[in-house]
């Protein structure tokens, strides 16, 4: 049973840039209030390795309309902290690093956008969750209770992906250095700022937390203090 934070079951959306901390800071806070963590994110990501796995990608930057057809077939769930794909497992495909360089170009395609946001706000219907990505407070739930808007030092954040890569590629693997890590998480803040659809940007009424210098434990407990706070009003 999910626990009601004050009187209400509130919906928590949490935007920012990549390797801001939103999804771990997304997980904690919702395993803290009992609430379902929905990362949109890995949404985007299982678009674009389906894309990558099925040849089409280049095919798609020519017509990005096609797109539909790779849509028509597709069926993403989460099982725990498992991103299920056409009914496999790819939680650990999708954080490879193709998929990282390729992931804002699908971003950008308003029908991936439009399919994935219907089915955001389906997962959202009952309350009680807590989502993140990056138009999740502007487009998907603009009347979230809580909108929380992360940000982070780009330098921090390509550590921050960095570390991430070491612990799950394979033993031996190659790794990108820091430099180019940096290089392509700035070149994807442009993309996903200038977008045409969706652009990633603060809510109004979003609460600003920079990361860079912040312990996950830290950035949870403001943001879980923020959510009491708003399940009072």
């Amino acid at each position: 049973m999910k626990q009601e934070i004050g009187k209400k079951r509130i919906i928590i959306a949490i935007d920012g840039p990549a390797a801001s901390g939103k999804s771990t800071t997304a997980r904690k806070v919702a395993e803290k209030l009992g609430y379902t963590y929905i990362d949109t994110g890995a949404m985007y990501r299982a678009v674009t390795f389906k894309a990558l796995r099925e040849g089409v990608l280049e095919g798609l930057r020519r017509s990005p309309g096609s797109v539909s057809g790779l849509l028509d077939t597709i069926s993403i769930e989460f099982r725990g902290d498992r991103v299920i794909l056409d009914g496999s497992d790819v939680t650990a495909e999708i954080r490879d690093n193709r998929v990282s360089r390729e992931v804002s170009f699908i971003s950008s395609l308003k029908p991936v956008r439009d399919r994935l946001r219907r089915m955001q706000q389906d997962l959202g219907r009952q309350r009680a969750v807590v989502m993140d990505g990056r138009d999740i407070g502007t487009v998907v739930f603009p009347d979230a209770e809580l909108k929380i808007f992360l940000v982070a030092d780009a330098r921090e954040r390509a550590k921050r992906r960095y570390a991430e890569l070491l612990l799950k590629s394979p033993e031996g693997a190659e790794l990108p250095d820091l430099d180019l890590l940096e290089d392509e998480i700035k070149q994807r803040d442009e993309e996903d700022t200038l977008r045409e659809h969706a652009p990633l940007k603060k809510h109004p009424d979003a609460v600003e937390i920079d990361t860079s210098d912040l312990t996950i434990e830290s950035q949870v407990e403001r943001v879980y203090t923020l959510a009491l706070a708003a399940g009072t009003k």
